[in-house]
């Protein structure tokens, strides 16, 4: 139907703008000069109500959006990185390539990391060497788990804008996906220093105390995840995690008691029901998996 309608706009666009062609070579009278003023001023409000609907329509969506990630999240909960770039300042030019970094970061937001990867490589193929082109691919590559391919994007962006402290955690996630503790530390314990960005910061404390979990260290991933809540409270993982540390520390108890807080805390978001499922297991008699 919107289509329909678009097409009908376009055609009175085009009878309308043809009969000025018209009159510009041959000449009009008053009364149909008068009638084309009236025509256009019509199409005009008409277009303009259209596209208010529309918008309107637009924002409504984006609650549908919410839902479908909060179900997303409830089905497999994840430990990547939020999404969380700002909107890019759209520029003109006359390549075209700041079109398609906007349309990737409406994809990004939306959830369809897909979409934002085919965008985004246009962009790049537009306007090479573009940190925020790079940046926003290597998280639509992160959040499809192709871990290779992102990270390859954001050592590129890190060589350009070292205190980029956003790419430099994706960076230690990824390196932690892939057991590179090492570097993962690296980059995690930089962003920390450079402390420039609150999530950035957020989330580097959380990695770490996840790579020193992943190195049976329990006792230093505890103290990441205790900074972890308190930085940001909200971050329900963090409790799930701390506890398993707590655990695997023959601190029984206390992983208990933490599992619990992160249950009430959020009883509907996904890590608050891993960790009433995880205290159920437990208290169960069985053990909670590595």
């Amino acid at each position: 139907m919107a289509d329909e309608t678009l097409a009908q706009y376009r055609a009175r666009y085009a009878d309308i703008d043809g009969r000025l062609d018209t009159a510009a070579a041959s000449g009009i009278d008053d009364a149909s000069r008068a009638t084309v003023k009236t025509e256009i001023i019509t199409l005009f409000k008409a277009v303009e109500q259209q596209a208010t609907e529309m918008a309107a329509l637009k924002d409504q969506i984006k609650t549908l959006v919410d839902k479908w990630k909060a179900l997303q999240a409830a089905a497999a909960p994840s430990l990547a990185p939020q999404f969380a770039a700002e909107k890019p300042v759209v520029v003109a030019d006359h390549i075209g390539a700041s079109t398609f970094i906007e349309k990737g970061w409406s994809r990004l937001s939306l959830g369809d990391y897909e979409g934002a990867e085919t965008a985004l490589v246009k962009a790049i193929e537009l306007s090479p060497g573009n940190p925020q082109s790079e940046a926003l691919l290597g998280w639509a590559q992160m959040l499809q788990e192709k871990h290779d391919e992102a990270l390859m994007n954001f050592q590129k962006v890190l060589m350009r804008e070292p205190s980029n402290a956003l790419a430099r955690i994706n960076v230690g996630y990824i390196c932690l996906k892939k057991g590179i503790f090492g570097e993962a530390i690296e980059h995690l314990s930089k962003a920390i220093r450079l402390d420039n960005d609150k999530k950035a910061t957020l989330y580097a404390h959380f990695y770490l105390g996840l790579v020193y979990l992943e190195r049976e260290m329990y006792e230093d991933a505890q103290v990441f995840f205790q900074k972890t809540l308190v930085l940001g409270p909200n971050l329900i993982e963090a409790y799930y995690e701390l506890g398993r540390a707590f655990w695997f520390n023959e601190q029984e108890d206390e992983a208990k008691t933490t599992w619990r807080q992160g249950h009430t805390t959020n009883k509907f978001n996904p890590w608050g029901k891993r960790c009433a499922e995880l205290l159920a297991l437990v208290e169960s008699g069985a053990q909670p998996p590595k």
